[in-house]
């Protein structure tokens, strides 16, 4: 395994994801950032939070899986979160849990969630973007 996710003593201890990752491989993926459609650019989940936030990862594992990897090969995701506030936690980790059950992985890789008033199209309520170091 080129990831070894880790929590460091001294840092909080957050169930879904590790605070730091150790990349070992010797390839580096990049994934653009993923917003809540299917295969064919259908809409999914709109006005539903929890529902973009599990899609978003969906095809995060699918970026992976074309290229050999999966969850287990990210060292870092980036989340923007439009009009973020602290009450949609619960609905933002209930999109990653199901999107983990899915796809068979716990915990989540370190990420960094930034709130931002718009994506690129209106319906978007968030957006993911994933970088993995495969072997």
């Amino acid at each position: 395994m080129a990831v070894t996710l880790v929590n460091p003593e001294g840092l909080p201890k957050v169930d879904i994801y590790r605070q730091v990752s150790i990349g070992t491989g010797s390839r580096m993926v990049f994934i653009a950032g993923q917003i809540a459609r299917d295969a064919d650019g259908g809409h999914v989940g709109e006005g539903d939070f929890a529902a973009q936030v599990e899609q978003c990862y969906l095809n995060i594992g699918t970026a992976l899986a074309e290229v050999g990897g999966s969850f287990d090969d990210v060292v870092k995701l980036t989340v923007y979160l439009v009009d973020w506030t602290p009450d949609k936690m619960p609905l933002f980790v209930e999109g990653v849990a199901r999107a983990a059950a899915k796809l068979g992985v716990t915990p989540m890789a370190p990420l960094t969630g930034i709130g931002v008033a718009a994506l690129a199209e209106p319906d978007v309520l968030v957006e993911v973007e994933a970088t993995a170091i495969l072997g």
